[in-house]
């Protein structure tokens, strides 16, 4: 299953906003921005916004995720990315949308404006129901459901494979050795495309210099040539990095050729190789590999499981297949590709099945399940002894007094007030606070008192995060009262730092006598009240 947060862009999100993802994409020259799409079929993106490749009508970044109306409802099937970049999509209807940049016409609307906004592709496409998309870094490429491709943008090599080198403004099909023949998969180098047949025939085009189009030699090609040296194979999926092709035939086979430079190509050297040669010889059945046009990162799957990784990798250049720890190659390329973007449209697949630690928090004061409440304040709170007991020594040597018929069903707390009580009880069914200061306060004082030093620290770390002016001197007689020298000593810096604003607030004035002593007669000690 696809974890987005392995992404770093991802962190920027909410536990609620990361659930709520069903499908994204992770693109930019440094993994910058993102879109993706919730379980209600909303669209969101966020990021750096270059080239206004978010498509949200202006030029702003965003840290928040903004929603992109236009579509929203619309059922994303397949994303593809540019370096520009530009972006590129289809829909389960078959309907295509592009935006971003456009100096090269690689939105395929017959101009080269800035794509502030997605606009459907129309030229060639209307009648069309197209099935997938991808992008090199300048051009693009959509296949439709009858096996017929299209292309259009950047052509300086040949990649759009219309004969020239003249840029394309809008879709045009690619014909030549393509004609009548039916396409069944499609991929994009920088400046070089590829496509797989039904037949399981592997056709390139565009910029050969490293050997990424398979046919022998390095010399650019105008229009789609056949890879003859697949000729004995059934290919069902081809991918793309940089410069550098990878093939997986219907047998599990797996085939590289092309820039090897990072060792990419998995032969345990960094030879360009300009014919297709077979890898992964020793390993188990291969059933999906991966690559990206943005990186020299290469990865597959087995049979079994097993993710391998090769090529270049958080810097390190890998040439030989690596066996990784990873569930799924999408993985790679959150963790080791330079940038860390995603090679296909992520699919998030949230399963029904709950983890100990969310079982545990989905629990917390269920009134079904618990065997024991607590009463603060003339309010409930459900739980389960054993876990109480497995958590808190507190409660073991409370529960261990009892004989289990004395037990009591209902315990009575007057000590602590409801918010805190219950905070303390969800943090030992979650490892977690969620309070203001001003209540952590109180936590802090139950923490000290039920000797959980841990709790006790993530109070003060609360506090520290949360002080303010006029709630200083609060935290200060707190943090004396409950013996917490580091919070101590930083709220009195914070005090000092800030003496003429706090000296004006109640809280100030209200402080008990030798404690508001103690205070000036330290602070006069570090020159605080030298004039």
């Amino acid at each position: 299953m696809v974890d987005v947060g392995k992404w770093p862009i991802f962190t920027l999100l909410s536990p609620q906003e990361i659930a709520s993802i069903r499908k994204a994409c992770v693109f930019g020259t440094s993994a910058n921005e993102a879109l993706y799409v919730t379980e209600d079929d909303e669209v969101f993106v966020f990021g750096l916004n270059y080239s206004n490749c978010l498509g949200t009508g202006d030029n702003q970044s965003t840290l928040t995720p903004k929603k992109l109306e236009a579509l929203c409802g619309k059922k994303i099937k397949s994303l593809s990315y540019g370096s520009g970049p530009h972006v590129l999509l289809s829909t389960e209807d078959g309907v295509v949308y592009a935006w971003g940049h456009n100096g090269y016409s690689q939105l395929g609307n017959g101009t080269t404006n800035q794509g502030i906004a997605p606009i459907q592709v129309c030229t060639n496409l209307l009648i069309k129901q197209v099935v997938e998309v991808a992008c090199g870094s300048h051009h693009s490429v959509a296949l439709a459901a009858d096996g017929e491709v299209f292309a259009w943008g950047y052509n300086n090599c040949g990649q759009v494979g219309s004969g020239s080198t003249a840029n394309q403004p809008t879709p045009r099909k690619v014909t030549n050795c393509l004609h009548i023949k039916r396409v069944v998969g499609i991929a994009c180098g920088q400046t070089s495309s590829m496509a797989v047949l039904d037949t399981g025939e592997v056709y390139g085009w565009g910029y050969n210099g490293n050997g990424q189009l398979g046919l022998g030699n390095n010399v650019n090609q105008l229009t789609p040539v056949r890879v003859a040296a697949l000729h004995s194979v059934c290919v069902n999926q081809i991918v793309c990095g940089y410069a550098h092709t990878l093939a997986l035939t219907d047998e599990g086979l797996l085939y590289a050729w092309g820039a090897n430079t990072y060792g990419q190509l998995g032969t345990g050297n960094k030879n360009n190789l300009l014919s297709p040669t077979h890898i992964m010889v020793e390993k188990e059945r291969v059933v999906e590999i991966a690559a990206c046009h943005s990186a020299h990162t290469s990865a597959a799957k087995t049979q079994g499981g097993h993710v391998y990784m090769w090529g270049q990798c958080r810097g390190q250049s890998v040439v030989l297949p690596h066996l990784t720890h990873l569930s799924c190659t999408d993985d790679v390329f959150a963790c080791f590709a330079t940038p860390a973007v995603s090679w296909r449209l992520l699919s998030v697949e949230h399963e029904d099945f709950l983890t100990v630690a969310e079982s545990l928090k989905k629990e917390f004061d269920s009134p079904e399940t618990a065997d024991l409440k607590f009463r603060i304040d003339g309010k409930y709170i459900h739980v389960h002894k054993a876990v109480l007991k497995i958590r808190c020594e507190h409660f073991r040597s409370m529960f261990q007094s009892y004989w289990n018929e004395d037990m009591k069903e209902v315990i009575e707390i007057d000590q602590f007030s409801y918010p805190v009580y219950r905070a303390f009880l969800q943090f030992l069914y979650t490892d977690t606070v969620d309070l203001p200061p001003e209540d952590a306060i109180g936590l802090l004082d139950l923490a000290t008192s039920y000797c959980e030093n841990r709790l006790k620290k993530l109070c003060q770390h609360i506090i520290k995060q949360g002080i303010t002016v006029e709630n200083a001197f609060s935290l200060f007689s707190a943090a004396v009262r409950y013996d917490a020298e580091d919070l101590e000593e930083f709220c009195f810096k914070f005090c000092i730092n800030h003496l003429t604003e706090v000296t004006q607030t109640a809280a100030f004035w209200q402080m008990d006598g030798p404690l508001l002593k103690e205070f000036i007669a330290k602070a006069s000690k570090c020159g605080a009240f030298k004039n």
